[in-house]
C-alpha cells in the first residue's frame, strides 16, 4: 500500500512527526514489521542495519621510533537495540554512505595510539592483542555512535626502514644453515652407505675366494687319501696291535702292583702305624707325668713361700706391736713422773705460800693443808711406784694419761678434804691456848 511501509530484515524504519511523550525519542523506530505512515503529517526514513566494512590504512610510529605502515579491516554495523539505532540515526541517517570513512577514522586514531605504546616485535607476534585493545579503546565512542564492532583484524604491516626484514634475517640464516647441515648429513650418510656397500661387496668376494680355495684343498686331500688308503690301512692295523699289546702289559703291571699293595705294603704300613701309635702314647704319658710332677712341686714351693712370708709378716707385726706397747708404757711412766714432779713442785710452792699466810693470819686449816701438801709428793710417788709395775693399756693416747692423772689428783683432793675435816675437829684451842701442839702432831 502507498501509506503502509515495511522495512527489510536488515533495515530500521524511522517514523518522525508523531506526537511523542516527553521522555521518549523524537521518532518511532520500527523493525521486523510494517507500520502505517500518515502522509504530510509523518515522514518515514530507512536506516540500514547491514554489516559494513571499513579499511584502515595508517602510518604509525612504535615506541622504538620505527615508522610502520599498518593496514587493518573492521567489520561493524548499527546495533539492533533501539538506543543504538537512535544514536546512529541522529549521526549517520543522512550520511549512511560515508559511515565507513567516519568509523575508519575513529579506528585509525585508536590504532595509532595503541601501536605507539608497543614494539615492532609485540605488534607482529601479538596481533590479536593489538586488535582487542583497539576494540576496547573505541568501545565507548562506538557505543555513542550506535556502532557494534563484530571483528577487527590487522592484515598487513609494512616497514620502510627494513627493521622487520632484519628481524627475519637471523631466522632465515638459521633455517638456511639447518638446511645446509641437513644436506651435508644426508650426503655423509649416503657416502657411508656407499662405502659400507663396497666393503660388503669386497668381503663377499673374499669369502667366495676362500671357499673356492677350501673346496680345492679338500678335493686334493681326498685324492691323496684315496691314493694312500692301502698303506695307511696296513699302518693303522699295526698300530692297533701295538696298542693292544701295550694295554695288556699295563694291565699285568697293575695286577702286580695290586698284589704288592695287598700282600706287603698294607701289612707293613699297619705294623708301622701300630708301633708309631704306641710310641706316641708312651711319649704322651711320660710328658703328662713329668708336667704333673713339675706342677705339684711348683705348687708346694709357692705354698712354702707363702707360709714363710705370712710367718715373717706375723712375727714382724708381733714385734712391732710389742715395741709400740713398750714405747707407750715408757712414755706413760715418763709422763707420770714428770707430772708428779710438777705437782710436787707446785704443791710445795702453794704450801709455802699458804703456810706463810696462815702464820700471818693464824688459819689452822691452811696450816693443816700445808702439812698435807708437804706429804703429797710422797703419796704421789708411792702411787707412781704402784703404777710402774702395772700393765696398763691406754686406749686414747695423751687424753687417757691425763684422765689417769686427773683421777689420782682427785683422789688426793678427796684425802685432803678428809684431813681438813679431821684437822678442823682436832684444832680446838688447847688448855695452853695455842694450836701448836696439834700442828706438831700432824707434822
Amino acid at each position: 500500500m502507498l501509506f503502509w511501509h515495511v522495512p527489510a530484515p536488515n533495515e530500521a524504519l524511522l517514523i518522525s512527526g508523531s506526537k511523542r511523550q516527553k521522555d521518549a525519542a523524537q521518532f518511532r523506530i520500527v523493525t521486523g514489521h510494517g507500520s502505517f505512515v500518515v502522509p504530510v503529517k509523518q515522514r518515514a526514513r530507512v536506516l540500514s542495519l547491514a554489516l559494513r566494512e571499513a579499511e584502515i590504512t595508517e602510518e604509525c610510529i612504535t615506541n622504538q621510533g620505527i615508522r610502520l605502515h599498518v593496514r587493518a579491516v573492521a567489520a561493524f554495523k548499527v546495533g539492533d537495540d533501539s538506543v543504538s539505532i537512535a544514536n546512529a540515526a541522529r549521526r549517520f541517517l543522512s550520511e549512511q554512505d560515508n559511515m565507513e570513512a567516519l568509523v575508519g577514522r575513529v579506528f585509525a586514531g585508536h590504532l595509532r595510539s595503541i601501536v605507539g605504546g608497543l614494539t615492532v616485535e609485540q605488534i607482529i607476534r601479538e596481533r590479536d592483542r593489538v586488535a582487542q585493545e583497539i576494540k576496547d579503546g573505541s568501545h565507548a565512542e562506538m557505543e555513542k555512535l550506535g556502532i557494534v564492532v563484530d571483528a577487527l583484524e590487522i592484515q598487513e604491516i609494512e616497514d620502510a626502514s627494513g627493521y622487520i626484514s632484519n628481524l627475519a634475517a637471523p631466522h632465515a640464516a638459521a633455517a638456511a644453515s639447518q638446511a645446509r647441515i641437513a644436506k651435508a648429513q644426508a650426503d655423509l650418510e649416503a657416502t657411508e652407505r656407499e662405502l659400507a656397500a663396497q666393503a660388503m661387496k669386497a668381503q663377499y668376494e673374499r669369502d667366495m675366494s676362500i671357499k673356492q680355495a677350501g673346496y680345492l684343498a679338500e678335493t686334493q686331500q681326498a685324492r691323496a687319501r684315496a691314493e694312500q688308503s692301502g698303506p695307511l690301512a696296513e699302518a693303522q692295523a699295526k698300530q692297533q696291535v701295538i696298542q693292544q699289546q701295550t694295554a695288556l702289559a699295563q694291565h699285568e703291571a697293575e695286577l702286580a702292583a695290586q698284589r704288592l699293595e695287598a700282600g706287603v705294603r698294607r701289612p707293613a704300613d699297619a705294623e708301622a702305624y701300630k708301633t708309631r701309635t704306641l710310641a706316641e702314647a708312651s711319649r704322651d704319658q711320660a710328658r703328662f707325668t713329668t708336667e704333673a710332677e713339675a706342677y705339684r712341686k711348683r705348687q708346694m714351693a709357692e705354698a712354702d713361700r707363702d707360709q714363710a712370708r705370712l710367718a715373717a709378716e706375723a712375727e714382724a707385726y708381733r714385734q712391732m706391736t710389742l715395741a709400740e706397747s713398750d714405747a707407750k708404757a715408757t712414755r706413760l711412766r715418763a709422763d707420770a713422773r714428770a707430772h708428779a714432779e710438777r705437782a710436787q713442785a707446785q704443791g710445795q710452792a702453794d704450801a709455802n705460800q699458804a703456810l706463810a699466810a696462815s702464820l700471818r693470819e693464824g688459819n689452822q686449816e691452811v696450816i693443816a693443808a700445808n702439812v698435807l701438801i708437804g706429804n703429797l709428793p710422797a703419796l704421789v710417788d708411792s702411787a707412781a711406784r704402784g703404777l710402774a709395775g702395772a700393765n696398763l693399756t691406754v686406749l686414747n693416747g695423751t687424753q687417757g694419761v691425763n684422765e689417769i692423772v686427773a683421777g689420782l689428783v682427785g683422789q688426793g683432793i678427796s684425802i685432803l678434804d678428809l684431813l681438813k675435816k679431821s684437822v678442823a675437829s682436832s684444832a680446838a684451842p688447847s688448855p695452853n691456848g695455842t694450836a701448836q701442839g696439834s700442828l706438831e702432831k700432824i707434822a
